[in-house]
């Protein structure tokens, strides 16, 4: 199985509502979805969000690094020199982690496909089903209140709750929303690096003084802050989970290390593919620290290929990939079902997904 041709186009998918965090604001999924042709005529299939508050890449960087640098690196490749093939992605430019994510998952599809398996049982093939938490977008308290319940009333348990925004105002978000939702519902938040190592402290042990009964806070302070992060480690009431924080298998060693984080955040747009998620998973099940399993605002494609990860490793036992169900509509044929916060992997060959629906991909030449 040779690689003759790299393909990429872009797909838009409007999202329920709007997605709000300390750091933007996001009205619809705009992503770059790559396809990888070989010469049995199976295909590959990636996708790339552009987050560039968080990862840096734009919708033009990603193109770009996948046209004039990746896909002239792989082409006429075989499929089955797999293990140099997943190198060469991650050498043949440096940073560029959401295109090189793209790619990386194109080549698992067709890795699996080749050989008649499924992803996630060439990875470990730990379980077939995963259950997500839901985000609710920071806003005025009444609106988050609002959210939340809707998201519990669809079957919802567990609630990622966007904080940051006003931080004085943070607690109060949190106060509403328990006293909405009840005790019975998981909370965690995320402040998208918007706290001080100091502010976070405080905001975080007033909320679990209030018996907020918070499950964990996601970067709590700027990404190379790793110092601030072991200030807020060891010295909150809330566990942390580094996010924004972890965009390689070496920063991921760097903070278990420290001791400056309870819990890993993997994202495969951070990290750039399974390649090298595969080994923050390995790392962390050598220092003991669970990981939770994110996504960036992503359509099917990208997050599916989350889904295989999460249900290949017992290391991950959190899970965070809402992309799909935030989105009013779903232009992907295949892949992981989604039925509210259970998610159930394909047992089909690769990744499983069979394409788009004719139209939805805008390919560019």
């Amino acid at each position: 199985m040779k690689i003759t041709e790299v393909r990429i186009g872009r797909i838009s998918v409007p999202l329920r509502t709007p997605f709000k965090t300390a750091l933007r604001t996001v009205n619809s999924v705009e992503d770059v979805v790559v396809e990888i042709h070989t010469d049995t005529g199976a295909v590959g299939y990636g996708e790339a969000p552009p987050t560039g508050v968080i990862t840096g890449d734009t919708t033009g960087a990603i193109i770009g690094a996948i046209q004039d640098h990746i896909a002239k690196n792989i082409i006429g490749r075989d499929v089955d020199e797999f293990e140099t093939l997943c190198q060469t992605v991650q050498k043949c430019i440096v940073h560029n982690s959401s295109a090189k994510a793209a790619v990386d998952m194109a080549l698992w599809d067709l890795y699996g496909q080749l050989y008649n398996i499924p992803v996630y049982k060439l990875m470990g093939g730990a379980k077939k089903q995963i259950v997500t938490d839901i985000t609710i977008s920071v806003n005025d308290p009444e609106v988050m209140v609002k959210d939340a319940l809707n998201a519990v009333a669809r079957g919802y348990d567990c609630l990622k709750m966007k904080v940051g925004v006003s931080p004085e105002l943070d607690v109060a978000r949190l106060s509403a929303v328990r006293k909405a939702v009840g005790d019975d519902i998981v909370i965690r938040i995320d402040a998208n690096q918007a706290w001080t190592p100091k502010q976070a402290v405080k905001i975080l042990n007033s909320m679990q003084d209030q018996g907020l009964n918070i499950e964990l806070v996601e970067q709590p302070v700027p990404a190379r802050d790793f110092e601030g992060l072991k200030y807020v480690t060891e010295r909150s009431y809330v566990p942390v989970l580094a996010d924004e924080s972890v965009f390689s298998p070496e920063d991921a060693m760097t903070i278990m290390k420290m001791g400056a984080a309870d819990l890993i955040n993997i994202k495969l747009m951070k990290c750039g593919g399974l390649y090298n998620a595969l080994k923050i998973a390995s790392a962390a099940e050598v220092f003991g620290v669970e990981c939770m399993i994110g996504c960036m605002l992503e359509a099917k494609i990208a997050v599916n290929t989350a889904v295989h990860l999460a249900c290949a490793k017992n290391i991950i036992t959190k899970v965070d990939l809402d992309g799909p169900v935030l989105c009013s509509e779903d232009p992907i044929i295949g892949g992981a079902v989604f039925n509210e916060k259970i998610i159930t992997v394909s047992d089909e060959p690769g990744l499983g997904i069979k394409g788009l629906e004719p139209g939805r991909l805008v390919y560019i030449d």
